[in-house]
């Protein structure tokens, strides 16, 4: 399995990802850059953040690379300041994982996240052990810089209608998860004339109240909260704060597939383009793509490859169905802030989210996973056995298989010995059926 994942390298802290890992990451990153260059290092809030932060700190000055430590940030804040200040980033997160997890993840020189390609020779590095030693007096200078926040949030107030959102005075309550959205969301929404009411807004590396995934089951209080004080809607984060997800003025959770499809629509009212999104998105993207009469493109599941052929084709939107989407007149990232920013624009343009929600085609899913200890193996007999299928099969991640009711995909997972089988259908019980059939199967090329 590959050192880095679909988002960059995760484990167990102080267990997996170990001071000393972080440290030769870094080493490969600034052996891979040629020893030059400037690196921006940040964290989120957990609490062996500092401590890893620090090892990637050590590692990138050990190869004589100009470091700039950006303290707390979120994910897309660091991203957006790399753009600009850096040639290159590292994130010390574990996004949504639980509480005890960390990572490290890769930023490029343009601030999206690094190519599959660049983390490939990265990795490279890593394994051969040859990593640039500078010399004594070229050991790299530190500096720190905590005004990448600031610029941040900046750069969102610039990107959207912020005029409009400000003489509407909206009173929203936000959910961070004593993430790194803590140090963001609520300063950047109070900057657009918003009352706020914040819940779990503490920096807090233990995650009190909940593990940093921000799932419905846990927003309880969120949702109550939205209903007794009438606001517009509410909003919660995930750890490192490049997702978000919504609850409307009504209470009620948004399921994120609904979210994309939402945000699709919006944007191509108001701008026509092609629209990117991973193959196990909703086929909901496909219906406003279609409506909207602009191409919709799929890709391998992760941002890095959503991000990637958004450049590529001059997409005007794109994102995942899990709460990430991506705004290219902002940046070329995941951004849940800006997400929130945008639909606090919808909202002042005299639409609720219930409506807008309400507005999307009807869907229903169905996922599973099954265990798998040879995943090349199993997903080869997979694939052999749709070879001159009569139903339109796509390989671009996994196996994904149109029917004329809907759709099944069945890919690895890039992190776990897992094979996820994804289904959707026009109701329920047709995307059950077609999720058990992607199980039988995916049983019998296992055997």
């Amino acid at each position: 399995m590959a050192f880095f994942g679909t988002n960059g390298v995760r484990g167990i802290a102080n267990e997996y990802i170990t001071p000393q890992l972080v440290i030769d990451v870094a080493r490969s990153i600034g052996t891979y850059m040629g020893s030059e260059g400037t690196v921006a290092i940040g964290r989120d809030t957990r609490a062996s953040g500092e401590m890893l932060k620090s090892a990637a700190i050590a590692g990138a000055l050990s190869v004589g690379l100009t470091v700039i430590d950006v303290g707390i940030v979120p994910t897309p804040s660091i991203q957006y300041y790399v753009k600009d200040h850096a040639d290159a980033g590292i994130v010390i997160t574990a996004s949504h994982n639980p509480r005890e997890y960390n990572g490290v993840k890769l930023i490029a020189e343009d601030g999206s996240e690094f190519s599959r390609e660049g983390e490939r020779e990265v990795e490279k590095i890593y394994y051969s052990r040859k990593f640039t030693a500078a010399s004594w007096e070229r050991t790299g200078d530190l500096r720190t810089d905590l005004n990448a926040n600031e610029y941040y949030i900046k750069g969102i107030i610039d990107s959207v209608d912020s005029e409009s959102i400000f003489r509407k005075g909206f009173k929203v309550v936000v959910d961070t998860g004593c993430g790194a959205g803590s140090v963001t969301l609520p300063f950047l929404l109070r900057r657009l004339g918003c009352e706020v009411i914040t819940i779990n807004a503490q920096v807090d590396g233990t995650f009190p109240w909940r593990n940093p995934e921000p799932t419905p089951d846990v927003l309880t209080e969120l949702i109550d909260i939205v209903k007794m004080t009438g606001a517009v809607m509410g909003v919660a984060q995930d750890g490192d704060a490049d997702r978000a997800v919504f609850i409307d003025e009504m209470g009620n959770f948004i399921p994120e597939d609904i979210l994309l499809a939402m945000m699709a629509k919006y944007v191509l009212e108001r701008k026509k383009g092609p629209v990117v999104t991973p193959v196990s998105s909703s086929s909901r993207m496909l219906d406003v793509t279609r409506d909207a009469g602009v191409e919709l493109v799929w890709t391998a599941v992760g941002s890095i490859n959503v991000a990637r052929k958004m450049m590529e084709v001059d997409a005007v939107f794109g994102g995942e169905g899990n709460g990430g989407l991506i705004f290219p007149e902002h940046q070329y990232c995941r951004d849940g802030a800006m997400a929130c920013a945008k639909f606090l624009e919808i909202i002042a343009g005299g639409q609720k989210l219930s409506e807008l929600a309400a507005s999307v085609p009807v869907y229903y899913n169905s996922k599973t996973k099954v265990r798998c200890e040879d995943l090349e193996g199993t997903m080869d007999k997979v694939k052999k056995a749709f070879a001159g299928s009569e139903n339109k099969v796509d390989a671009i991640d996994g196996v994904k298989i149109w029917y004329d009711d809907g759709w099944v995909l069945i890919r690895p997972s890039g992190t776990e010995p897992i094979i996820r089988i994804f289904a959707e259908s026009g109701t329920q019980e047709r995307a059950e059926g077609l999720m058990k059939e992607g199980v039988k199967l995916v049983e019998e090329c296992k055997a």
